[in-house]
């Protein structure tokens, strides 16, 4: 039977690679090594497949339309933007689990779409390329975190948990990941450390307490980008999490946050 090995909340800037000189130097280590911490325990977890959880934006960035939700059920490669300094490449989805979980959602009563062939974003391809070991499938899910109309944080939680239910209903003997990536503010501080303290206390409430207007207000458009944080969280009942690494960096116009989530024994 399946399980879930673990999961992650940790950003997805497109300037983490595109612009990466314009930081000062030891941030980006300290970002680099977080995202390099991220990496080693998903290998050490012998995840076989990780899911990211992304945004999407519109129809020039990411899937086509604006889906609340939209799994990958196809082939894909990736990134589509070519200025982020990642090369071009195929991306292994893991189809049949992919499947699986398109499946489990429409029985669930989630109106999931699917794309039977994708070219990734920055969303899904930056935390690709620095989180995810090499020959571990990826299974990218999008929701609408980016742009109006904007899923709701009770959908989200609600999706979370229908992936776990998925991932434990499949009969293969693998091994799950879960990465919800993006945010936090653009750039506010104070937010970014209120909301990692209502992450790391697991407070789901308070985090879908947090009204579109005050996101906007204090967090800029980034902070919508919490709603995939909040689909991990729903994915591990009962999680905290652990602050990996947290940087305000005003050359990349954002404050960037890397936390594991842990679910007490």
């Amino acid at each position: 039977m399946a399980e879930i090995a673990g999961a992650f909340c940790l950003p997805h800037h497109p300037s983490i690679t595109a612009s990466t000189e314009r930081a000062q130097p030891e941030q980006a280590a300290r970002i680099f090594s977080a995202f390099e911490q991220v990496r080693q325990q998903i290998a050490l977890r012998k995840a076989d497949t990780v899911i990211v959880v992304g945004t999407g934006h519109d129809a020039s960035s990411g899937p086509p339309g604006r889906p609340q939700m939209l799994i990958a059920t196809g082939d894909l490669e990736g990134p589509l933007e070519p200025w982020l300094r990642i090369a071009r490449r195929p991306v292994d989805n893991n189809k049949p689990l992919a499947a699986h979980i398109l499946r489990t959602a429409l029985d669930s009563d989630f109106d999931m779409a699917a794309s039977s062939s994708l070219v990734l974003d920055h969303c899904v391809m930056v935390p690709v390329h620095l989180a995810v070991p090499h020959g571990t499938r990826v299974v990218p899910l999008y929701i609408a975190s980016g742009a109006q109309p904007l899923i709701s944080w009770k959908r989200c939680k609600e999706l979370g948990a229908m992936l776990r239910r998925a991932v434990l209903a499949w009969p293969a003997d693998e091994r799950v990941v879960i990465l919800g990536t993006g945010g936090i503010s653009q750039l506010n501080p104070q937010f970014d450390r209120m909301v990692l303290e209502l992450v790391e206390n697991g407070d789901t409430r308070a985090m879908a307490d947090l009204s579109d207007e005050r996101l906007m207000r204090e967090g800029g458009n980034g902070a919508f980008e919490l709603r995939n944080w909040m689909v991990a969280m729903g994915a591990m009942p009962g999680c905290r999490g652990r602050i990996i690494a947290y940087e305000p960096m005003p050359e990349w116009m954002t404050g960037l946050g890397l936390v594991e989530l842990e679910i007490a024994a």
